[in-house]
């Protein structure tokens, strides 16, 4: 085995690769795949008079667009858990976008932005968002979906050190407030982002949802020669 090889398999065990691809592909494929179909469709305003109480605060799209770096290393850290594990956060989330997409398929959702004056660097980065990302597809939040996952992912792990979890469930809920702030989202798509995740792991930690996802899994690998170099974490029961 060549030496970027080696190094893969410490960064990622073998079973995790696909399902992290996975990940990827499904998530972007609903997001920005559902958009072809409900362009022109009525688009329902779910924004509540709490909503309206929310300061809309630039600086925190900081928060808001920084948060994909926290996506990556948590989804790798939960990549490297054992194969169970991984099985089990993955078909969650793999089915929490299949939820997704009947929801921004059915009911096509939509916000109210405020209007932004074109002065300040905060300002700008607002504007650039709200040009390059629509208000559509909002209920629920993938944001805040995909970084609950990031904390419940590894909730509970003592392999991973209690500070980092600790700081993931942080990073997480900063995130959610950041949806809000910069009026990306209103407060049911967050709730729904949140509880859609719960649910979703719940239902991943059931042996025959999980199983059938290994089986799956185990077929991909076979066909992929990536069957081997499983030994990080592997039998490790959750």
């Amino acid at each position: 085995m060549n030496t970027l090889g080696k190094m893969l398999d410490r960064l990622i065990p073998r079973y995790g690769r696909i399902p992290l691809l996975v990940a990827v592909a499904w998530n972007m494929t609903v997001y920005f795949g559902s958009r072809l179909f409900t362009v022109g469709l009525p688009h329902h305003n779910i924004e509540g008079k709490l909503d309206q109480l929310i300061p809309f605060v630039p600086c925190t799209v900081v928060i808001y667009l920084g948060c994909y770096l926290f996506w990556i290393v948590n989804y790798i850290l939960i990549a490297r858990q054992g194969k169970q594990e991984v099985c089990q956060f993955f078909v969650a989330d793999f089915l929490s976008r299949v939820v997704c997409l009947a929801c921004y398929l059915f009911y096509p959702t939509t916000n109210t932005r405020p209007f932004v004056e074109a002065d300040g660097f905060w300002n700008q980065v607002m504007i650039g968002l709200y040009a390059t990302d629509a208000a559509d597809n909002l209920f629920p939040s993938i944001h805040c979906l995909v970084s609950w996952f990031c904390y419940i992912g590894l909730r509970g792990k003592k392999n991973i050190p209690i500070w980092y979890r600790g700081l993931s469930c942080v990073l997480a809920l900063l995130v959610c407030i950041s949806t809000l702030t910069t009026k990306q989202h209103v407060i049911i798509d967050v709730m729904g982002g949140v509880l859609l995740a719960e649910l979703c792991l719940l239902i991943g930690k059931n042996r025959k949802v999980w199983g059938t996802y290994e089986r799956i899994l185990n077929k991909m690998n076979h066909a992929l020669g990536l069957e081997g170099g499983d030994s990080l974490g592997q039998g490790k029961k959750s």
